[in-house]
């Protein structure tokens, strides 16, 4: 028993020096780089993380995208043997969306700070995350994109924007656009936002009250009565105020909002949904969660029908985090799905 238990203590020990190794935040720097709104971030540079190892004819390549609020960072637990991005397979980038902290932000520009940040949009995201890959990486070709949440709106942009780029994608709990149930709500985010930075409301406060829509949101009604007791409600609140308030920059939630609130894949072919979908070459998979309350599965099952991509349907309580209280099942239909010739 000892000796096994040694063993694997040092192996991993070994791969944890290996995993970190290559997911070291890097950066490239693309320049001035030209919004759709004809607005200029300046000196643009995307934040990335790289794993496992780029094959001899570069044809292993999977582009991963930061959900909403997250970054690269937050992406490594989805990442390596037996997870989604299976890093022993595939050379995987995690890349940095705009507006999340590490690429070029509200929040870390000299140049264009808070306010004077330009509005980007998804298309915007994907635009300059395919001139980092082009012209930094110098790769003429992905696998696959893949992508949850915005990073599956991003993945959505992707095989519309550049539909020979890659020959998979896999969008979880993402959308091609959004409805009137997901204006509503992050409307509301941004209305309290707009609301409380007028009245000079600290940004650590700011947040603390977007932290409240969003755990309303998150989860479905169902999981928050089976799995937090009314006693326990107002410490719970405040672990998650606290944390959220912490983790989150104000103008860079904001802008990512923005971008998502104009979210429409369809947009640029005369809001033709139909003309969108033609564009697509990619083999899909898609994954929805049927009780999201964050983004409702509506549009990302009506577009796989349209594209004749593969569907997961998940019908589990934990609404907008269904995937990751299903995670074996998806990671399965996931890596089978890349599997496939």
């Amino acid at each position: 028993m000892l000796k096994r238990v040694s063993a694997s203590f040092f192996l991993s020990i070994i791969f944890c020096a290996i995993a970190f190794s290559q997911s070291v935040q890097k950066f490239a720097e693309i320049g001035n780089f030209k919004l759709e709104n004809g607005e200029i971030i300046q000196s643009c540079r995307v934040g990335y993380r790289t794993f496992g190892k780029l094959n001899s004819d570069k044809s292993n390549a999977i582009l991963f995208p930061t959900w909403f609020g997250g970054n690269s960072a937050g992406l490594t637990g989805l990442i390596g043997p037996g997870n989604m991005a299976d890093s022993t397979k595939y050379f995987i980038i995690a890349v940095d969306a705009l507006g999340d902290g590490e690429s070029s932000s509200p929040s870390n520009s000299k140049l264009q700070p808070k306010e004077k940040f330009p509005q980007f949009n998804i298309r915007d995201m994907v635009n300059s995350q395919y001139i980092f890959i082009t012209k930094i990486l110098q790769l003429k070709h992905l696998l696959c994109v893949m992508g949850g949440s915005m990073g599956g709106m991003q993945t959505f942009q992707w095989i519309v924007s550049y539909p020979d780029f890659m020959d998979k994608a896999v969008a979880w709990v993402g959308s091609p656009k959004l409805t009137s149930y997901d204006l509503l709500l992050w409307n509301t985010e941004l209305q309290v936002i707009n609301s409380e930075l007028q009245s000079s409301v600290p940004e650590n406060e700011i947040m603390k009250s977007i932290a409240d829509i969003t755990d309303l949101n998150i989860r479905t009604p169902d999981y928050n009565v089976k799995h937090i007791k009314p006693e326990d409600f107002y410490s719970q609140l405040k672990k998650y105020r606290e944390s959220f308030g912490r983790g989150f920059n104000v103008y860079n939630w904001r802008s990512q909002l923005k971008a998502m609130i104009a979210h429409n894949v369809s947009y640029p072919y005369g809001d033709d949904m139909n003309k969108a979908a033609a564009r697509v070459k990619a083999k899909v998979l898609s994954i929805v969660s049927l009780q999201d309350h964050m983004v409702n599965p509506a549009p990302a099952i009506e577009f796989a029908k349209m594209i004749n991509a593969k569907t997961l349907e998940l019908n589990n309580d934990c609404g907008h985090l269904g995937p990751g209280c299903e995670m074996e099942k998806v990671n399965k239909a996931v890596n089978e799905f890349l599997d496939e010739k």
